[in-house]
Order: structure tokens, then C-alpha cells, then sequence
């Protein structure tokens, strides 16, 4: 089996969880987890180096970690050098993980206006600042990034970055195959993560953008040459699938393909841990809902019951609404296809003038950092 190396930490089968805000939260990489059976790598929300270094309550529990989570693997995202590095410090000096990965791939407008996520790496002598502080501060602990292939097709930076990467002592780049401007739409260009493996032979690369099933992953990596895979979108309403990925890359061939019995079991199961971990029932139920989406897509459910189901309130009143289901259905023919947000974006919102000069980072300070995580 191919062995990913990240800094100390050996990853195998060499498949990572993405970040994705509101989502990979502690209950969700419990859930990701148990169905690898712990093999792989589980990341963090999108933790804010401001909100982290001014120890912002929502963040500070978002940052949590289950005792059995190793290695701990938090991303953070920021704008600010100096930030950066002072959330890299407090990481490793408090012993808050294990792994930092950093965010060069956001698209969201919110993000891109600050100069954050994928509009970063256009401005190359920023990103080798928070490069540099990030892994001057985060001490023995490997420092990663994930970054997508630029803002779009006339202005692509994910070569330039991925040098430069090197440069600064990052331990492995993930390449989402899309811009900016693609958001979520179109395809994945797999051939883009080839070229970067190319480009930096150094470390390791990995590949992200349409992996939808464990041929998928394998695939990626036989036609790219990639060192791992970062699966997102493909794993919502489908936990289970880190347990095909392992079966895949260990040589045994099954994959998961539950009733919606076993499905109505890991809903209700997810619902509870959104509780437990948030304190709440209620509240956890209530966050529980926007997975509802994903995990029945497919199966034969009325759109009333569809709509009922995600507007439960509580524990008791998910489980009846499940056990009236008819939940001896198979698994749906085509329910392993992509799921999530699949809408594109024609212009990337940007701060004023930040394509003139992609060198040039005047105006660009700790003014730019989001107080909040999670997205």
C-alpha cells in the first residue's frame, strides 16, 4: 500500500478529509473514523489565526480533539503574516495539534474580498511571508496547505506557489483542480495535479476535485501520479466511504452500500454526537438538519417527509420520522455520483486593485483577518 508521509506522521492508506466549514467538526471525524477503521487523515474546520490567537470561544471548542484523534490536524486560515505565526506559536507551544494545514483554496466571497483562501497565492511575496512565519513558529510540527490551481484561467499561481512552498519548508501540498472562479462547477483538472507533482518532485503532492468513490481515489492516483488524496464533497451523507477507501487501498474490494436502515442508524448517530458535542440536543439536531439532504439522497422518500425530516428539533422526533421510512431499500442506483454544491462562479470578488501587481501587498494587514472559524 502507498505510505503518505506528512512530517512524522504516516498516513495509510494516503487519504486525507478535507476541511470543510460547518462540516468537519469533532462528531463528523468520529463518524469518518469509526468507518476507517482510525486509518487516514481527519482535518479540522477552518480554524481563524485571529480568532484563534484571541482565543474566540466558538473557536477554541471547534479546535477540540477526541482522545483517540492522531494525529490532531487543525487548518487555519489567514491573511496576516505576523497572525499566522502567532497561531502557528500558540498550536505547538500549547500542544493544540499535531499538524497545520494551511488555507490557499477557499473561494467564498466572503474570504477572496479579504485577500484570503484562493485569492492568496496570486500575491506571491505574501504567501511566502505567511509561509515562512508559519513554519519558523509551528516548531517540529509539519506544516501543509491546500491551495486550488489560481483565480482563473489568466491567472493561474499554483506552480509559482508550489515552488515557493518548497522554498519555505512546507511539508506536502494538496491541489484542488478547480480556480477560484470555477467555485464548485465543472470538472476537476486532474491534469493540473500532475503537472505540480512534476513541478515539485520535493514533497509530497496530493490531489483533490471529484473523487466520488474509491476507484476514484485510486484512479487520481495512477493517472496523476499523486502521493494521496484529499476527498471533500464525495463523503457527504457518506461517512462510510473512508471505509472503502481503506478496503481499496488495502487490496480487499468491498464497498458500502447500506440499506436505508443502516443509514437511518448512522443519521440518528450523527444527530446525537452534534448533541453531545455542542451541549445541546436541540441545537445539535438543528445543525444535524443540512445533512439530511445528503445521507437520503437517492432513496424513495416523499418531499414531505423529505421536508419534515429537516426541520426535526430533537432526537426522539428524528428517530420516528426515520422508523416510519420504508427502510428496506438498497442502496440507490447512482447515489455514489457527486453530491454537495456543484454551481460554478463567473468573477471572483477581490479587494480593490489586487491583480494589478502580484507582488505588490500594500494594504494587506491584520485588518484583512476574519474574527470567526468554521467558515
Amino acid at each position: 500500500m502507498t505510505l503518505l508521509q506528512i512530517g512524522p506522521h504516516a498516513v495509510q492508506p494516503p487519504v486525507v478529509l478535507a476541511p470543510m466549514a460547518g462540516i468537519t467538526n469533532a462528531p463528523f471525524r468520529t463518524l469518518c473514523r469509526e468507518f476507517s477503521a482510525g486509518k487516514g487523515l481527519f482535518v479540522s474546520e477552518m480554524i481563524t489565526t485571529r480568532a484563534l490567537v484571541e482565543r474566540n470561544e466558538k473557536t477554541m471548542q471547534l479546535i477540540h480533539f477526541d482522545d483517540t484523534e492522531k494525529p490532531r490536524s487543525i487548518q487555519l486560515y489567514g491573511v496576516d503574516p505576523d497572525t499566522v505565526g502567532k497561531a502557528a506559536r500558540m498550536i505547538a507551544e500549547e500542544d493544540l495539534a499535531d499538524h497545520i494545514d494551511l488555507n490557499f483554496g477557499c473561494p467564498v466571497p466572503k474570504v477572496t474580498r479579504k485577500g484570503g483562501g484562493s485569492a492568496l497565492p496570486y500575491k506571491r511575496n505574501l504567501l511566502r511571508s505567511i509561509l515562512r512565519e508559519a513554519v519558523a513558529n509551528a516548531g517540529a510540527l509539519p506544516v501543509t496547505m491546500k491551495m486550488r490551481k489560481g483565480i482563473d484561467d489568466d491567472h493561474l499561481t499554483y506552480l509559482d506557489a508550489g515552488r515557493i512552498a518548497v522554498e519555505e519548508g512546507v511539508t506536502a501540498i494538496a491541489l484542488h483542480g478547480r480556480t477560484a472562479s470555477q467555485h464548485y462547477g465543472g470538472t476537476a483538472d486532474w491534469d493540473a495535479i500532475a503537472r505540480l507533482k512534476e513541478h515539485v518532485p520535493e514533497i509530497p503532492v496530493l490531489g483533490n476535485g471529484d473523487i466520488w468513490s474509491a476507484d476514484d481515489a485510486q484512479r487520481m492516483m495512477r493517472e496523476t501520479g499523486c502521493d494521496g488524496v484529499v476527498v471533500g464533497r464525495g463523503c457527504l451523507g457518506r461517512p462510510w466511504l473512508f471505509g472503502d477507501l481503506v478496503a481499496a487501498f488495502e487490496g480487499t474490494g468491498t464497498c458500502a452500500q447500506p440499506t436505508l436502515k443502516e443509514v437511518a442508524a448512522v443519521m440518528l448517530r450523527h444527530a446525537t454526537l452534534l448533541g453531545e458535542w455542542i451541549g445541546d440536543e436541540t441545537r445539535g439536531v438543528i445543525d444535524f438538519r443540512k445533512h439530511v439532504a445528503w445521507y437520503t439522497k437517492g432513496f424513495s422518500i416523499g418531499s414531505e417527509m423529505r421536508r419534515s425530516l429537516a426541520v426535526t428539533s430533537s432526537l426522539d422526533e428524528l428517530d420516528a420520522l426515520l422508523s416510519e421510512l420504508d427502510l428496506d431499500q438498497p442502496w440507490p442506483l447512482g447515489a455514489d455520483g457527486p453530491r454537495g454544491r456543484t454551481s460554478g462562479r463567473n468573477r471572483v470578488v477581490l479587494p480593490d486593485g489586487w491583480l494589478d501587481d502580484p507582488y505588490d501587498c500594500a494594504g494587506v494587514d491584520a485588518d484583512a483577518e476574519l474574527d470567526t472559524s468554521g467558515g
